[in-house]
Formats: C-alpha cells, structure tokens, sequence
C-alpha cells in the first residue's frame, strides 16, 4: 500500500545486525557470560569524594562515549555484512545522560578568563554515527530516560514501516557512572550497597552500569535481496506515559498495561503466545513490585521471566538496547537468559533462575523509565525462513 507521498508501508521490519558492549564484554562474550550465570558489577571507588559502591565498567574507568558509539556502530555493521558509506540508511540513536561526564569534568576545569568551553550536542552521539557511516538520511535522537533504547528501535520501524528507510542503525549508549550522577542516585536512596538483585525479596536498589547496543533494522525485502541472514522480526511496539511522578512509577499500572496491550495488538498476539518477557527489573522495590504486578495482571500463563540488571548493572537509557539485543540472542540459540542476582523471589513468576534451553517464538521486552516512560517492543523468530544469524 501507497500513502501520498509514493512511500510503500506496512513492511516487515528484521534485525541483521547488532554491536554491544557491556560490562561482561561484547556480544558473543557478554551473552556467554550471561548465560553462564556472571557479573560484570565490581565494588569500585573511582572518585575520592565518594564512597566505594558496586558499578558495572567496561574497562577500570568510565568509557568514553564516543567510543562506545564508533565500537558498536563498526560492530553492528560488520555483524550485517555491511560497509561504509550507506548514504540512504536512517540513524535513530540515544542516550539519556549524554555527555554528562565530559561536562562535570569541563565544570571542574573551567576558568572565567578562558572563556566558554566547548559544548556537547544532545544528538552528537546520532551524529557522530551518521558521519562515521556517511549516511544522510534521517537522524533521530529520542530521549526518555530508561525507555530511551526501545524508543529508539520503535522509531526505526517506523522508517521503514513507512518507507522512509531500507535500512536504519538504531540503538542506545550510555557513559552514566559521573559523580554527580552517583550523587543524585544515591540522595535518593536508588542505588544498592552491595549488589543488583532483580526481583528478590533482599533486593537493595539497583547497580549503574554502562554500555550500549547498536542494530541494523532492514525491510525483510531488502535483507532478502542481500542475501543475508536475520536475528528476528520487530513485530510492534508499545509508548505510552504515566502522567504522574517523576521518580516514582503509578502503581496501579493503567498506562503501563496500555503500553504491553499496544505492543501485543500491533503485532497480532495474545498474551498466552508469548515464550518470554524480558523484564526492566531494575532491583528497586517499587519498579520490582509494579512490573510484577503487571506480568501478573495480563499473563495467566506462567510465563518465563527474567531481567539481566544482575550481570550487566542498569545501564539507563541504553537498558532497553541491551535487553533487546538479549531477546535476540536468546531467539537464535532458542535459549533463555537466567535472572543473575536472583536467590529468593518475592513474586510469585515463573522466573528463570539458570539458562535453559526451550522453544522460543514470540517474546517481549520491557523498559520503564523516571517520568513514566513506558517503552515495550514484540519479536518474533525466524518464521519467514530468512535464516538464523550465525555469527
């Protein structure tokens, strides 16, 4: 079908390729580490002026972003069989906390008789991959806090569901381990003393953790013509707002329940078709408790549960990146992803305590951000026969 601008819709959207990096390593090791039941979160101190506490890091101090962007948009496309420059492909790509790094320090160092000193765009990070790749399509940059990730991937979708774009990179990074950040963190009693521990009745807050992930999103027409394999299908996605604090989530979940309800309808499923949910599960009491209740809520079914806070720390807006590029894995090895950090549940889920191995078609992944940002994105396995991605 043709809208008034020529543009062909309704296409079906595929995963080709994906760059991460988290705190157990890149793709392959950091889902074997997972898988494995491992944590990348350490006891650190990295600033004098504040106590030691647990952290995810990549490396012994806090990554660059602009690494982390150009690392993952290289992996990503490689991972497609792909190479620069891709003047027609689309970019979506965000971040919630940015460049908060660089401006603490720049802070800390400026000197009034210098001057100003210089500035860091909020869509630098879009635009650094579209300079690196040479693409000149749109560019795109959300932000809504821990649901910036999925935002993102939704928004590529919609490029080529719309026919904008054949291809589009879509993704999240995230440098948040900042002193400031770790200050207002802890002010609000967010941040836990010794460990994440999603779900569990001793959990103690959540870990900051840093990393991203990066996708290739095709038409399924395109990938089909290159010849190349997939990872999975976005089948529809889910947005909505709570309208309500902005720190705390509405407990009584209306807008939350909205947001799986939209994702579930947009792609043709009901809640009793679904293998697997990827949960926020940030280790907090009350995200913990709300996302419980809302699995609880719409799946009779004892679906399987898990969130991957435990080994990779909460990595804010890039989280749902992560999460997805997870659901994506756990499709190609039709293998679930265990709950690390997890010993005595307080909710009665059907929660996946070790990785085992189960027959996996359509799963969901969640994001719930500060503010009330509710994000949830549906796949879908092979089922158009395109050929698993065998990297």
């Amino acid at each position: 079908m043709n809208n008034d601008q020529g543009f062909t819709t309704s296409k079906s959207v595929v995963v080709t390729g994906i760059g991460l990096i988290s705190a157990l390593g890149q793709l392959k090791s950091s889902w074997q580490k997972l898988i494995q039941g491992q944590s990348g979160i350490r006891l650190c101190q990295l600033f004098p002026e504040l106590p030691p506490q647990p952290l995810a890091l990549i490396n012994a101090q806090p990554a660059d972003l602009d690494w982390m962007t150009g690392t993952l948009v290289t992996e990503a496309l490689a991972d497609a069989s792909l190479t620069s420059p891709l003047p027609d492909c689309g970019v979506v790509m965000g971040s919630s906390r940015g460049y908060q790094g660089q401006w603490e320090q720049q802070a800390q160092e400026f000197q009034p008789e210098k001057g100003l000193f210089p500035q860091f765009l909020h869509h630098q990070v879009a635009l650094q991959a579209a300079r690196q790749m040479g693409a000149t399509g749109p560019v795109l940059t959300p932000m809504a806090a821990c649901a910036t990730g999925l935002w993102a991937i939704a928004s590529a979708y919609e490029l080529i569901q719309t026919g904008h774009c054949q291809q589009v990179i879509a993704g999240a990074v995230e440098a948040p381990i900042t002193p400031l950040t770790l200050a207002g963190f802890n002010r609000m009693g967010a941040l836990a003393k010794t460990g994440a521990y999603p779900f569990d009745a001793h959990r103690e807050g959540f870990v900051l953790g840093e990393g991203g992930a990066v996708f290739v999103l095709e038409s399924a027409e395109f990938a089909q013509r290159r010849a190349v394999p997939i990872y999975g299908r976005i089948l529809g996605w889910g947005l909505t707002a709570d309208a309500c604090s902005l720190n705390r989530p509405n407990l009584v979940g209306k807008s939350a329940i909205r947001a799986i309800q939209q994702a579930l309808q947009r792609s043709g499923l009901s809640p009793h078709e679904i293998d697997y949910i990827h949960a926020h599960g940030t280790a907090t009491d009350l995200n913990d408790r709300h996302e419980a209740n809302l699995i609880q809520s719409l799946f009779s079914a004892p679906v399987p549960v898990s969130s991957t806070k435990g080994a990779t720390g909460h990595t804010l807006g890039a989280s749902g990146a992560l999460g997805l590029a997870f659901c994506l894995m756990a499709l190609k090895h039709q293998l679930l992803p265990p709950c690390v950090g997890l010993t005595a549940a307080e909710f009665p889920l059907n929660f996946v305590r070790e990785a085992r191995l189960t027959e996996l078609q359509h799963l969901l992944c969640f994001s719930f951000g500060f503010g009330g940002q509710n994000a949830v994105i549906s796949l879908e396995g092979d089922m158009m026969g395109l050929g698993v991605n065998s990297d």
